[in-house]
């Protein structure tokens, strides 16, 4: 077998069913991006470095949660060789991580001041298990896709399809909220939640032929990749992802550009509520804007990178550019010129978005060829602990500027000094800019994964079998 015979063996409207798995992830990643923290300190009143500590709790638990559960599954059971290596594992974490989102925004009701820490209990154990569902769900389903999509241009085709779909999750995830929420009426926040439920079901069922393994990867997996090999220990396994230089670079990049995502869309309702005096309402055409310029920029640098074929050059780009439209944001106080500024930063950040599974992919091609065996799991176990990590640096830069700067929990936006104002325009785009510049000089520096590497890796797979 070729390279060119393994480019494109799935259909488009395959790849698309496997844009609803990412619609889910970046429909539940807006979603709690953009309201949990505002919950629970603007709505439920509860202190902000509560809350950060709160989302703290949450990282020391995701840091072993995640990669042990790539770690785990990727292992193989009884139920492996008849329905697949992945595909179990995507149903069993994603139905009941849909479900535990109600519960999210159901704390007890008490005093946030006499029953703070009741609260706060509750908000630790909750996204604790909201997350143990959604680790099941994301390490399997995205440790699917080098897997399954095996060619360059079919990754890049794959990506092209699958990323709208996901965009369009990102969009939807604050639109459908915005449509119930009611700043100061708490009781709407549950009702988002039930229609973020069925939205989320329905993308499921979408979802699963994507995430169906083809049964020649079955096989393989069970006859080639797992016969006579011995299953080493968990701790062995994390430290030999971590000696793996372009794996680690990528990961580090993208920690930080998932800490500017999360900054952002959690700084949207308080621009909305604080900055632009909008209502939750008006927020959606934020979100339209940026949704309208991801699906601009998308197609425009999906086709460069398959002319140039040279997906490091593409994404560090992309990076440089992402991070020069971030700063800008910082000055925009008025709302139709806010809608103009994320369309911008939009149509950058869908370039850079499109590109990533198929550097990450590449990345997993070269530790494949490195070890001599299939571990995507624990691989994206801990791609998984650094998107979540995220969430952290969101709450640490937010309770940490709200606390500097005077911002009052609970407050109306009259109850507000002018220098609470200032620090969530500096969360919304300073602090998600310097986040960015990091991840682009380390892309630069450290990731050096060449169209030449990337080719070579994919014939040397072959060579093995794999």
């Amino acid at each position: 077998m070729t390279l060119e015979e393994i480019e494109i063996p799935h259909s488009k409207k395959n790849m698309l069913s496997y844009g609803s798995g990412k619609f889910i992830s970046e429909f539940f990643n807006m979603c709690f991006g953009a309201y949990v923290f505002f919950y629970y300190e603007t709505e439920i009143g509860l202190k902000s470095w509560m809350v950060m500590v709160g989302y703290v709790f949450f990282a020391i638990w995701n840091a072993f949660n995640d990669p042990l559960v790539g770690y785990l599954t990727d292992r193989p059971f009884r139920f492996t060789k008849r329905w697949g290596r992945r595909f179990p594992w995507v149903l069993i974490g994603g139905i009941p991580w849909i479900l535990s989102y109600l519960l999210i925004f159901t704390p007890p009701s008490v005093d946030p001041q006499q029953g703070a820490w009741i609260i706060f209990a509750w908000l630790v154990i909750i996204i604790c298990i909201y997350d143990t569902f959604a680790s099941i769900f994301g390490v399997n389903f995205y440790a699917l896709f080098p897997d399954k999509f095996r060619g360059t241009s079919e990754r890049r085709l794959a990506s092209a399809l699958s990323t709208p779909v996901a965009a369009a999750g990102t969009a939807l995830g604050f639109v459908i909220p915005s449509l119930f929420v009611e700043y100061g009426e708490v009781h709407t926040y549950i009702i988002q939640s039930g229609a973020v439920i069925i939205v989320c079901l329905i993308a499921l069922a979408l979802a699963i032929p994507g995430s169906r393994e083809d049964q020649v990867r079955i096989d393989c997996y069970l006859d080639k990749c797992e016969e006579g090999m011995e299953l080493e220990s968990f701790f062995k396994e994390y430290k030999r992802s971590l000696k793996h230089k372009n794996w680690v670079a990528y990961i580090v990049s993208f920690t930080f550009y998932a800490a500017l995502v999360q900054s952002m869309i959690g700084s949207v309702s308080y621009v909305g509520r604080y900055v632009l005096g909008i209502e939750a309402g008006d927020s959606i055409f934020i979100f339209l804007g940026l949704f309208l310029g991801m699906m601009c920029g998308m197609p425009v640098w999906a086709k460069i990178a398959d002319k140039t074929n040279n997906d490091r050059r593409t994404q560090i780009i992309a990076a440089a550019c992402l991070t020069v439209a971030t700063g800008p944001l910082f000055f925009v106080t008025d709302f139709a010129i806010m809608i103009f500024a994320i369309f911008i930063w939009g149509f950058f950040e869908g370039t850079y978005w499109v590109m990533l599974d198929p550097v990450r992919s590449n990345t997993i091609d070269e530790s494949v060829v490195m070890s001599n065996r299939r571990k995507e799991g624990i691989y994206q176990g801990i791609q998984t602990f650094v998107a979540r990590a995220a969430f952290v640096a969101q709450a640490v830069s937010f309770a940490t500027v709200h606390i500097l700067t005077g911002f009052v929990e609970g407050g109306d936006p009259i109850d507000q000094p002018p220098s609470a104002i200032i620090g969530i325009r500096i969360h919304f785009a300073v602090i998600p800019m310097i986040f960015m510049l990091i991840a682009t000089i380390i892309l630069w520096k450290f990731y050096t994964l060449t169209p030449e590497i990337v080719k070579l890796n994919k014939e040397k797979i072959l060579e093995l079998g794999f």
